[in-house]
């Protein structure tokens, strides 16, 4: 995939209501709202983060442990930015973990950049950066490319992101970017294998002539080199054979390069949902005899993806799994390596769909093929399972109960333990607080690994001897302990986040709030951010942000301000949007992740429903409780899923949601990406798309709307917002419309010139939730802040 040219200049086109000061429809006034917001006041709240973000210290992230080690990595907030510190866990010495003014210097000389070493581009969360080599190298993503940086010479580097070549999603390869061919050797070191004119093909190691093992390879029916494994006695070897599918691509225009005058294309394969994708078949062949082994498909005629191809150690056997196209059968598929006849390992069905998006889990314990350990959501949770991998079936459910297996730490095939993330377990608290446990494989002894009421994230040295438990909620500053696995003992307290500057500066933590959802039962969990000159007797405007993904949970759970789950830059602008004279709130409402099968189903093709009937239910108990909660003037914002989850809202409950602001937005999933969209609304492509389709409900549009997009947007195809306005205008509908040249899916958002993003945002809910008249900028010299 094409990375595009980006500049910092921007044009924006505003239609029909983008220059008046009171539009139709706008909002009078209430006696008791406050005067419309001033330039001072603008830029305090647009200037929030830079003021804010040099105020907390000793702010840990999530450790990284070094591997074959005792020591970890980790990065904590320092005056004026981030440091990284390296610690050993068994003498508890720490040191500065590089040279912070080095690296900046080797980063900007790569890269074309100006950072410092305090302000160093490891974007959170810190899972995104990989120290290796004992930590003499990082890998980091930034600016949608992946680097790499040599801490003992100093010089970094970008990489070649492979996953990109296949595509967006990868189900239809990049033919044009050439598979990597190297010759793969067999275990024995006795051949080589590779591939040749499409067919799968060997040679003496030592040298001699190229064997073909296949021969009906061809340009429709080609031999995949990256897929060959070969069995561990080296007499057996496996590759898939693809048969290709359709190459769509998504062409976009490059209206304002800064290289010349005239605008640039840029083309990217893009599979949309619906779309013929590869179908890979394993072929199976025998060496010595060069036969080719027939496997037989049945087990799996209608693949979405078939996983990367394993053997048995005992080389009696190979495994992959299979994801059936809908996502509604998921199988872990045993081939015999004799005959090529197969059998179900492990199984899961569902009526709506099995979440292979975001949460699959299988593991061959100790690499036998004997017993397997098993994700599923069979019994209505999230649970583990050990299964007789020879016989497929269940011996145990190693968890269960009312509460959801997040990830897989750890499995101690020895000890025969698992070390397990969840959520829900402990009654009484927040159910999406994360928390760690050990397991024995047969389901007895399970044992806390963490107990404070909080968010938890959990690393364990690769010698299971230490642990370290970074904790903290929107209301409780980091702190990051080290522990002893044995015992759970405490060894010392690492880190322990100082706020107290942030607080002086008027900071004041989101709260949470809880109220029952649309079935009268459901807790449905919220925060509610107030200006930080709240007056109660004022009444406020509402303004939600929403992000309705199913394959997650979104409102924040750490300690938000630069929290290493907590996306602090998207918080800190709802305190920023608080100040202009909202109160700003966020929802988990049905559909989304990390509560029970049920309450995820919701979406199942039907995610114009967005959890809305339990977003308003949440409001209305919020207005109830408050009388400065104004309900009747109720605004929504948010970008891509949630750009789509902004136009339902207005199209869906016009009554309830007056305006809002769409960033991004894929408004049709037939026009998104495959995976994405396929995983929640199914396959094939039927009327629910339709029915789900802001395009489609357009004509539904009662309140104010302000869309926004890039025009070079990479992971949205920018047509779908473009379908919107073509729908709107059909309809004779008014809305306003921001093209932003150049730049991409954070478009105004997290890319380019936020600033002034920020405030036509502010400006659009000022005029249309508060009914006030903004200033004339035009008119005015350019005060406001200008993004770095």
């Amino acid at each position: 995939m094409k990375r595009c040219v980006r500049i910092s200049a921007l044009v924006a086109l505003s239609l029909l209501n983008s220059t008046a000061l009171m539009p139709t429809g706008a909002v009078a006034q209430t006696p008791a709202a406050k005067a419309a917001p001033s330039v001072t006041a603008y830029e305090k709240a647009i200037g929030l983060r830079e003021a804010w973000s040099g105020l907390t210290r000793d702010i840990a992230e999530p450790a990284q442990w070094l591997e074959g080690t005792q020591t970890f990595i980790y990065r904590k907030t320092v005056a004026g930015g981030f440091q990284f510190i390296r610690m050993d866990a068994a003498t508890g010495h720490k040191q500065v973990a590089f040279d912070h003014d080095r690296l900046a210097a080797a980063f900007n000389a790569a890269a074309g950049t100006a950072f410092s070493g305090l302000t160093l581009p490891f974007t959170p969360p810190f899972s995104m950066t990989q120290f290796s080599d004992g930590g003499q190298k990082v890998a980091i993503r930034w600016d949608e490319a992946m680097w790499s940086c040599d801490l003992v010479a100093y010089l970094c580097e970008k990489t070649v992101d492979r996953r990109q070549d296949r595509g967006f999603s990868g189900v239809v390869r990049d033919l044009r970017s050439p598979a990597d061919n190297t010759p793969k050797p067999s275990p024995d070191g006795q051949w080589l294998a590779f591939v040749e004119g499409f067919n799968l093909v060997i040679r003496p190691g030592a040298g001699g002539e190229t064997i073909r093992l296949s021969t009906d390879g061809s340009q429709g029916q080609f031999y995949d080199p990256e897929s060959i494994q070969w069995s561990p006695d080296s007499q057996k070897i496996v590759a898939y054979r693809v048969q290709p599918g359709f190459r769509r691509e998504v062409v976009r225009v490059i209206s304002s390069p800064p290289d010349q005058v005239q605008p640039k294309v840029d083309t990217q394969l893009y599979v949309k949902p619906g779309d013929p994708i590869d179908i890979d078949r394993p072929v199976l062949f025998e060496v010595r005899t060069r036969r080719q082994i027939e496997i037989a498909t049945d087990l799996f005629p209608n693949p979405l993806s078939l996983s990367h191809l394993s053997w048995r150690k005992d080389s009696r056997g190979l495994r992959f799994e299979y994801d059936q196209r809908g996502h509604q059968i998921y199988r872990l598929i045993e081939a015999d390596a004799a005959t090529g006849r197969t059998r179900v390992v492990a199984e899961d069905r569902s009526d709506t769909f099995i979440n292979s998006y975001s949460r699959r889990f299988s593991y061959d314990v100790g690499g036998e093929g004997r017993e397997l350990i098993w994700m599923s959501e069979r019994d209505g949770w999230n649970h583990l399972y050990l299964y007789d991998a020879m016989t497929g079936q269940v011996k145990t459910q190693i968890t269960k109960g009312e509460y959801v297996v997040r990830q897989v730490l750890k499995v101690d095939d020895k000890a025969r333990q698992i070390y397990f993330a969840a959520n829900g377990r402990r009654k009484g608290e927040d159910p999406y607080f994360q928390h760690y446990y050990r397991v024995d494989f047969d389901g007895r002894n399970l044992t806390p690994l963490t107990t404070a009421p909080a968010y938890h994230d959990v690393s364990v040295s690769s010698d299971m001897q230490y642990y370290t438990d970074t904790y903290s909620r929107v209301d409780l500053p980091n702190v990051m302990e080290l522990r002893r696995v044995a015992d759970r003992s405490l060894v010392t307290t690492v880190e322990n986040g100082d706020i107290s500057r942030l607080t002086a500066a008027g900071f004041k933590p989101p709260e949470v709030f809880t109220a029952k959802g649309r079935d009268g039962k459901t807790d449905i969990w919220g925060v509610i951010v107030r200006p930080t000159n709240f007056d109660p007797n004022t009444k406020y405007p509402v303004i939600e942000n929403i992000y309705a993904g199913p394959h997650s949970s979104f409102v924040p759970k750490t300690f938000w301000p630069f929290g290493p789950h907590s996306s602090g830059d998207k918080v800190i602008g709802m305190q920023s949007l608080a100040n202009m004279g909202f109160i700003v709130v966020q929802i988990d409402g049905m559909g989304t992740l990390n509560r029970s099968k049920a309450f995820h189903d919701v979406a199942w093709q039907n995610l114009q429903d967005a959890g809305f009937p339990d977003r308003i239910a949440w409001h209305r108990a919020v207005a109830a409780r408050y009388p400065y909660y104004d309900i009747s003037r109720v605004g929504i914002y948010g970008g891509s899923a949630g750009g789509q989850n902004t136009l339902s809202a207005l199209e869906e409950y016009p009554d309830f949601y007056k305006a809002g602001v769409a960033y991004a937005g894929c408004y049709d999933n037939r026009m998104d990406k495959i995976d994405w969209n396929e995983a929640w609304m199914g396959w094939p492509v039927d009327a629910s798309y339709a029915r789900a389709s802001g395009v489609e409900n357009a004509h539904k549009l009662k309140g104010d709307l302000l869309l926004v997009v890039g025009e070079l947007d990479m992971n949205v195809d920018p047509a779908s917002t473009l379908q919107v306005v073509n729908a709107l205008i059909k309809s004779r509908k008014d809305f306003d419309l921001i093209v932003a040249p150049n730049e991409g899916h954070g478009a105004l958002r997290n890319t380019g010139d936020v600033n002034y993003g920020l405030r036509r945002q502010y400006d659009f809910f000022i005029r249309h939730l508060q009914g006030e008249a903004t200033p004339a900028w035009n008119a005015r010299p350019d005060t406001l802040p200008k993004t770095k």
